[in-house]
């Protein structure tokens, strides 16, 4: 796949390395981290430093503080949680600038195994814009670069991209590794029978990913509320359902893509309708073409949920990006929980899900532990799954 240098093919033995990682964790209103899980996927890549001798300088962005230092915004309790998950002080140099006088002291005094967490590297108006006086004073503070953050690998930014121009040296970590594997093999040498699902609700913005797995797949399921649309294109009503009109036409065009290619394309057959986007509307399952006016469609119905696990039983890889309904509302949850168990009973089968809501949807509804890779970026894993190259990716040195 992507030949590129990971932090296996390097020693850092009394070096100072920078890890850009993925630390854009959730905070509750006192500040405390409500979900670790992408402190803990760091976890690897950091300690491996750590055994080596290096000198390991962390950095990462935390929200969108837009270029000011917002303090509800620090990575302040990343540092405290750090420290522990660690065994070992995560210094935290609480620079407004990220490159201050704070963190240039801690660097300085750092020993062999040591480690320094920078500030919310968005706190720097230029982060997003790859601008060269923050990419350079990144760079001023390391000999070796390592790229561990995939959730911003489709960016362009300082602190990913922007850097490796001012170093020699530039790696990816443990995690970004896995994802280029698990996300590129997949894609572009899958074991077959390979099926693709996917959900979320707007057709428009899987364009590109529909257009790039009917060149791949055997069969291609879609749910969710893009499905809508392809629903009226055949001229049924829709009701209140999710509806983008000016994509009636490339629905039809992309079921004639899938005959011709003899790939499979599955559409609902049955719809969970309601009379408000509530958990506690009034709903019943109606065929395919039979929505009411009135109603709008919120989770595939029970044949469809039986069709899609037909269609998922026997496949070696599955990619799935986007629930089926609207999981967060336990009556709407129904279609993913079939989806997610049919992936779940899969025998030596390759499950991959692609960031986002599918993979909270995997994770609160219990069945994180039975996949084999849920990736840790949304908008990283559909731009892989479109075949374009990731900034992040390309900037890390070819082996």
């Amino acid at each position: 796949m992507l030949n590129k240098k990971s932090v296996d093919d390097i020693n850092v033995k009394g070096k100072k390395v920078l890890v850009r990682c993925d630390f854009n964790v959730p905070l509750d209103a006192e500040l405390n981290i409500t979900d670790e899980n992408r402190l803990v996927a760091a976890l690897p890549t950091i300690k491996k430093l750590i055994a080596d001798g290096g000198k390991v300088i962390l950095c990462s962005h935390l929200g969108k503080p837009k270029g000011e230092p917002k303090p509800e915004l620090s990575l302040a309790p990343v540092a405290k949680r750090l420290s522990e998950l660690l065994g070992q002080e995560v210094k935290f140099a609480a620079d407004a600038n990220v490159v201050g006088e704070n963190a240039k002291a801690a660097v300085a005094a750092m020993n062999d195994g040591d480690v320094v967490l920078l500030e919310n590297t968005r706190y720097r108006a230029e982060e997003t814009k790859n601008g060269e006086e923050f990419s350079k004073e990144l760079a001023s503070l390391c000999e070796v670069f390592v790229n561990d953050a995939f959730g911003t690998a489709h960016r362009a930014h300082c602190s990913n991209v922007g850097v490796t121009k001012f170093v020699d040296t530039a790696v990816v970590g443990y995690l970004m590794q896995k994802e280029i594997d698990f996300l590129g093999n997949a894609v572009n040498n899958p074991v077959r029978p390979f099926v693709a699902v996917l959900g979320g609700a707007k057709v428009s913005s899987k364009i590109p990913v529909i257009e790039n797995l009917l060149d791949k797949v055997d069969v291609l399921i879609i749910g969710g509320g893009m499905a809508y649309t392809f629903m009226a294109a055949h001229g049924e009503p829709v009701g209140k359902s999710l509806l983008e009109e000016d994509y009636k036409q490339y629905a039809l065009d992309m079921e004639k893509k899938a005959e011709e290619k003899g790939v499979k394309l599955l559409i609902p057959i049955d719809t969970v309708v309601a009379d408000d986007f509530s958990n506690d509307a009034n709903y019943k399952v109606v065929e395919r073409g039979e929505i009411p006016d009135d109603m709008e469609g919120l989770d595939i119905g029970p044949k469809t949920r039986e069709l899609f696990a037909d269609a998922i039983k026997g496949a070696k890889t599955v990619v799935w990006n986007g629930p089926m309904g609207c999981f967060e509302m336990p009556n709407f949850a129904g279609g993913t929980v079939a989806v997610a168990k049919a992936l779940a009973e899969l025998e030596d089968a390759t499950t991959i899900i692609g960031g986002g809501d599918s993979a909270a949807a995997v994770n609160n509804l219990g069945f994180g532990d039975k996949m084999t890779h849920i990736s840790t970026g949304g908008g990283a894993s559909l731009e892989f799954l479109e075949g374009k190259e990731l900034p992040g990716v390309v900037a890390a040195n070819d082996k």
